[in-house]
């Protein structure tokens, strides 16, 4: 079967180009283990390739039997893992002697120092790549020194998130909430009323770290956004102990006061507050467009979806969104074969519906291309919207979990844990999270 997009190089078998696998320069890890002539063609070969997920995300699942489904010679064998596990075992999973070909990588950390991961710049030119959006692919890049926002490709997205806040809309009925909150003293003001009236005001989980939708949607408003997207990026010089961050974070302590929390939220895990909510436990929930179909699927027309409002009423939003990110292992023995699977989720139509349908994401790839279906007035819709008023409002910042390999397990969870349970400081939080930063870097 032919590739959706035309290429001007389609006929030919390889490209008069290596690409080396690993070859980030300094590189303290192995050696590259292939080096491959570049291929716009997949091999007509039996091959099997192996991805390892996160746990709780179907897309790859749903992806990877339609690709078979068009390319019957090429099956796939999908692991999964929670998400800091995953994060903190990629190095050792790339650095084996079997490692996965596409991994998903939220924080790559010293992974291209080290040469563990695949230079997709040699596809880039042979796919070409360059209609996509280059804003979109920033954050994918790492240069020289290491530094997220530029530089040679390392990562693609299986689609592009944003987050914001679900409301179950039959509750808000009863609580006389006739619309979502345009400014954070709206928002708290529901909170209240539901506090009042005995309905859990947020539905949350901190078991694995994901109350920090909550919280760093709420340093958002506060923070300036590209302060947050250089710490993330590890750009020299940035801190996460800003005066909005701070605030942001004293808020989040202010509402574990007010009792907006579940009292179990610490033993409440990803998929257990998601289904809480959907099962009606919460007037709202932060979460992001990749539970939109579910969330609607289980709750039908008795949800809205919509962007976390700002400070000001009318002001501009931030909300976080990153591209799902995956990368190719530098020791895949099928570094062709991987990398026509990822330009193939970008460019062929199936494969674009898939994750939108499944993630409520934008597809990403060239934006001249046909856009997914969607059905009018879904959650889908709401987040394809949200998605483009953020990016028209330059309000996109990636998630701070993102920041090193260890800061999600090493301090943004048990210090949110502390924090949402009233026993540190905003300022607190802050500091810890900072302090965990430096160090991890200066090691």
């Amino acid at each position: 079967m032919a590739l959706s997009r035309p290429l001007a190089l389609a006929a030919t078998t390889a490209v008069a180009m290596l690409a080396l696998a690993g070859c980030a320069p300094g590189g303290s890890g192995p050696a590259p283990t292939n080096s491959v002539e570049v291929s716009t063609e997949l091999t007509t070969e039996d091959v099997v390739l192996t991805i390892a997920d996160e746990t709780g995300f179907p897309l790859t699942d749903e992806l990877a039997a339609e690709f078979t489904k068009q390319y019957p010679n090429v099956t796939f064998n999908i692991t999964r893992d929670t998400f800091q596990n995953l994060t903190a075992n990629a190095p050792k999973l790339l650095a084996s002697d079997t490692p996965p070909d596409l991994i998903r990588l939220p924080t790559i950390g010293d992974t291209v120092k080290d040469g563990l991961l695949a230079n997709l710049d040699p596809w880039f030119d042979a796919y070409g790549w360059d209609t996509w959006s280059a804003a979109q692919l920033a954050p994918l890049r790492v240069n020289e020194d290491n530094v997220r926002g530029s530089g040679s490709l390392y990562q693609l997205g299986l689609g592009y998130s944003i987050t914001g806040i679900y409301m179950n809309t039959t509750l808000a009925d009863q609580l006389g909430i006739d619309a979502p909150p345009t400014t954070i003293a709206e928002l708290e003001e529901d909170l209240a009323l539901a506090k009042a009236a005995g309905i859990l005001p947020i539905m949350a989980g901190d078991k694995d770290g994901v109350v920090n939708f909550v919280v760093q949607a709420a340093m958002n408003q506060y923070n300036d956004p590209a302060e947050m997207m250089d710490w993330i990026l590890n750009v020299p010089g940035a801190t996460y102990d800003t005066p909005g961050n701070v605030q942001g974070a004293e808020l989040i302590r202010e509402w574990a006061d007010k009792g907006y929390f579940p009292s179990d939220i610490n033993a409440i895990d990803y998929a257990s507050f998601v289904s809480r909510f959907q099962g009606g436990e919460g007037l709202f929930t932060f979460n992001g467009n990749w539970a939109a179909a579910d969330t609607q699927a289980k709750m039908g027309e008795n949800v809205d979806f919509f962007l976390v409002p700002p400070v000001e009423e009318g002001g501009d939003h931030v909300a976080m969104g990153a591209a799902n990110s995956f990368s190719v292992a530098a020791g895949s023995k099928h570094l062709n074969e991987i990398v026509f699977f990822l330009n193939w989720i970008h460019t062929n139509d199936a494969a674009r519906q898939i994750v939108t349908d499944v993630t409520g994401a934008s597809p990403g790839g060239d934006p001249a291309q046909k856009q997914p279906e969607v059905a009018p007035g879904s959650l889908i819709e709401d987040a394809l919207a949200m998605s483009a008023q953020i990016a028209a409002e330059n309000g996109q910042v990636d998630f701070m979990a993102n920041a090193t390999a260890g800061i999600y397990a090493g301090a943004i969870i048990p210090e949110s844990q502390l924090l949402v349970t009233s026993q540190i400081t905003g300022d607190e939080f802050v500091k810890a999270v900072q302090a965990f930063y430096e160090q991890e870097l200066a090691g």
